[in-house]
């Protein structure tokens, strides 16, 4: 127990190391890239720091399996320059007792990402995208998805917002929503104009309205007896095509605890939900992936270096760990595009993995 708990403490010590190097370069590297993205729009350096901040979790969330095995390598060639694990073995313990420990941190990390940071990831990574919006078109834009229909928020160059609310909408040939109302709001917050119309095309800048009905709401005024009527009726938006459908299948704004019911309101609005439903489960086996992470690291590192070749050990290990990232998110592409079932999509390259490098480490134990 005493010998387990060292090698936890180990392990944890290593990979908040690593960690802390990467979450410094990933700062450093996306600050540069703020800065150029937002180059001419008089931000300070607080906001540009700030957008920084906001990016780094997506960013550490994303690079955990990397950090997962570069934490046990560490672990492991530290444990065999020092004799530890031939001594470990010495005792009677076997090498794959000894990952005992160094696994269920892991587990407990990725268990810990998906209840923890996966919810931080889309609170921040939400809260950047209507900070970019914010600072680029002078007003946030926002999408969502309930049981009453879909709702759209987006700025406008004077520093006005429109809520938009639609029943339906088509998105084969274009986006366009159906039984469209829309609610203007002035820069001080007060509404000035509700719009309804039987339907609105998105065009270049701009939201084409059939059969629209307006009503000024200025004080002063009656706005059923100001009420014009427009055949067609063009309104300015800062929205896109390629924003709307992002948005709508962008998970990393979503947290998990909120997915299944995203995939209830997408379905229930005519929506594909696979991309969603194969998001869902690969967050849930992604502490079985870690796991096999750890396990990749220790198959080609829990040697004595009197072997020699612990170089082309670690390079073969690192190697092998992009290669299972790969062939995680290809798995998730076939998923996503329906020609591979969901369950097969998330949960068959961990699992796989699993099976190799234990098998690996069942052929190289030798205590």
């Amino acid at each position: 127990m005493i010998l387990d708990r060292y090698f936890a403490r180990l392990f944890l010590q290593s990979f908040l190391v690593i960690a802390g190097i990467f979450l410094s370069l990933i700062l450093l590297i996306d600050l540069i890239e703020q800065v150029r993205r937002f180059e001419g729009l008089g931000l300070s350096f607080g906001q540009v720091f700030r957008l920084t901040l906001l990016n780094a979790p997506a960013a550490m969330s994303e690079i955990l399996p990397l950090l997962m095995i570069l934490a046990t390598i560490i672990l492991f060639v530290g444990l065999a320059r020092s004799s530890e694990l031939v001594a470990t073995r010495a005792i009677g313990r076997s090498g794959i007792r000894a990952l005992a420990a160094p696994v269920l941190v892991a587990l407990t990390i990725g268990i810990l990402a998906v209840a923890m940071l996966n919810p931080i990831v889309a609170a921040t990574s939400e809260r950047y995208q209507r900070l970019s919006d914010s600072y680029r078109n002078g007003g946030a834009s926002a999408l969502s998805l309930s049981g009453e229909g879909l709702w759209l928020r987006q700025g406008s160059p004077s520093g006005g917002q429109s809520v938009i609310h639609a029943t339906g909408f088509g998105g084969e040939e274009g986006v366009t929503l159906y039984n469209v109302t829309i609610l203007t709001f002035a820069r001080d917050g007060g509404p000035v104009r509700q719009v309804f119309a039987d339907s609105a095309q998105l065009a270049p800048r701009t939201w084409i309205l059939s059969n629209a009905k307006v009503w000024p709401l200025v004080a002063g005024i009656n706005p059923e007896a100001n009420a014009a009527l427009h055949e067609t009726l063009e309104i300015p938006t800062t929205l896109t095509q390629d924003r709307i459908r992002d948005t709508l299948s962008n998970q990393d704004t979503i947290s998990i605890y909120d997915l299944p019911e995203v995939i209830a309101a997408l379905r229930e609005a005519g929506f594909n939900t696979k991309q969603h439903e194969v998001w869902l489960q690969v967050q849930l086996a992604r502490p079985l992936f870690l796991v096999s992470m750890v396990l990749v690291g220790a198959a080609f590192t829990m040697r004595h270096v009197r072997f020699g070749g612990t170089g082309v050990a670690v390079l073969t290990a690192v190697l092998l760990g992009f290669a299972l990232y790969f062939i995680r998110n290809f798995a998730q592409i076939l998923g996503e595009n329906g020609q591979i079932p969901i369950i097969l999509a998330a949960w068959a390259p961990p699992v796989a993995a699993l099976m190799l490098t234990f098998g690996l480490l069942l052929h190289a134990e030798d205590g």
